[in-house]
């Protein structure tokens, strides 16, 4: 086995659980360690650290598997972790969907499975996962019995290391569409042609966190509980309107909603479970939504979503303008022919809107790019907010780190004239479990903010 030996003026992050050793961290490779093998990672005075795998064609030359000397990744190695991946999971998640192994955190750089009740979707992510492919394979099958396990390593970070985009089945015979259980709830997964491996469990108890949100609205409409009299059955307590008819609507005490960058329509679904009244569910990508509709009606909640395809920038703009020429009107002396339409179009507000875009800076140098776009779409998202109500907003760049993203909504409720409480600060789920000291696994931030107007 090869040897590194780490420079002397190196940073030590090794030594603080990080797991990954760069290039110009290296004073000298001994050995020939051919690119996918493992290496032992030594300091400058030869002490034995770690054990990693070797990819001299990577920035990332060497990650970390064991701190401990190990031989070889053989099966019984994966078969291994992936019994401490199922034990954490078992404790933590009490449903069979969630994801199974995430990488670095579970002491396996460079792998992603995760799980679908029987069915397993893979990443290999680097040289070393992908030479020990029919390993993984083999231990998987051994620790958890799949039916089928599909490989969706087409994602451009292979590159990095060498290696070529690949997708297709590795073993059984896995279906294109599984459905899961989630907080109570079917979901539709696309697990050939979804969005990475076809669903997005890290934010799992932040949709079940918004419940507290969808109810509790219907007093602004004029709705109260009155006891009325109704023959042959004496005196009930019901939803009565303000004319004093019994509103017979069961989710009239629900919220408004929109969701933007709905994807399979998951905080849609958890939304109407949770009784809002009404949700808007928008996604630019046709497929999307129509895996966000397929997953309304597997849970018969067709009648309180409505479907947007759209640019969810374009979208909440004109949305913006509409209401801003709405207010115009309302402050001109006399009567507006409220007749007429309005002429930027839009001008709907919501008690509650959702924002989960995908990753806006994926390297660091996008991160001033990405901070305009955070507040934009913030600003434009609180000024659809009715008053008092609330933003729930979420950040899946690492390299936004949590203090810009709150900086950044923080400015666009200035200029938005906005005061926002914070309510609620998630990350990642506990399937997605955190190494202290590895920042990029710190990559999930999730908020909700009351809204209020500073005129109020």
């Amino acid at each position: 086995m090869g040897s590194i030996i780490l420079q002397r003026s190196r940073r030590k992050r090794l030594e603080q659980g990080h797991p990954w050793i760069f290039r110009n961290e290296i004073e000298n490779v001994e050995g020939e360690p051919t690119p996918g093998s493992l290496v032992e990672v030594l300091d400058h005075r030869r002490r034995y650290l770690a054990t990693g795998y070797y990819n001299p064609a990577s920035q990332i030359t060497v990650r970390v598997v064991s701190y401990a000397p190990l031989e070889q990744m053989d099966v019984d190695f994966f078969v291994a972790r992936f019994r401490d991946c199922l034990k954490h999971r078992e404790r933590f998640v009490k449903e069979d969907a969630y994801r199974f192994v995430y990488g670095e955190a579970d002491f396996l750089p460079g792998l992603t499975v995760d799980r679908f009740g029987d069915v397993l979707v893979v990443q290999l992510l680097t040289l070393a996962m992908d030479q020990c492919r029919d390993i993984i394979v083999q231990a998987l099958v051994e620790v958890l019995q799949p039916v089928g396990i599909y490989e969706r390593s087409d994602v451009s970070v292979r590159e990095m290391e060498g290696l070529e985009l690949v997708k297709g089945p590795l073993y059984g015979n896995p279906p294109r569409y599984v459905t899961i259980s989630e907080n109570g709830l079917k979901v539709k997964v696309d697990i050939e042609q979804g969005q990475k491996t076809g669903y997005f469990f890290d934010q799992r108890e932040n949709r079940a966190s918004i419940k507290p949100l969808m109810t509790g609205w219907g007093e602004r409409s004029g709705i109260t509980m009155q006891e009325l009299s109704v023959e042959g059955e004496g005196t009930r307590l019901v939803p009565v309107n303000q004319k004093g008819k019994e509103v017979t609507f069961p989710y009239w005490d629900g919220a408004t909603v929109l969701e933007c960058f709905s994807h399979t329509g998951s905080f849609t679904l958890h939304a109407c479970q949770y009784g809002a009244k009404k949700v808007t569910c928008l996604d630019i990508s046709e497929h999307a939504i129509e895996s966000a509709k397929q997953n309304v009606e597997l849970n018969g909640f067709e009648d309180r979503v409505e479907f947007v395809v759209a640019d969810a920038f374009e979208y909440l703009r004109s949305q913006v303008k509409g209401l801003n020429e709405r207010q115009a009107r309302a402050a001109q002396d006399g009567k507006v022919d409220t007749s007429v339409a309005l002429t930027a179009g839009g001008g709907r507000t919501w008690d509650v809107v959702i924002l989960d875009p995908p990753a806006f800076a994926k390297t660091k140098s996008a991160v001033k790019g990405a901070s305009r776009g955070y507040k934009d779409i913030n600003l434009h998202g609180m000024k659809l907010v009715n008053e008092g109500g609330y933003l729930v907003t979420a950040s899946c760049s690492y390299h936004m780190r949590p203090d810009l993203f709150l900086q950044s909504i923080q400015e666009a409720a200035a200029d938005a004239g906005k005061i926002l409480r914070l309510i609620e600060w998630r990350a990642a789920g506990k399937d997605h479990p955190q190494i202290l000291g590895v920042d990029e696994g710190h990559y999930l931030k999730f908020a909700i903010f009351e809204v209020r107007s500073k005129t109020v």
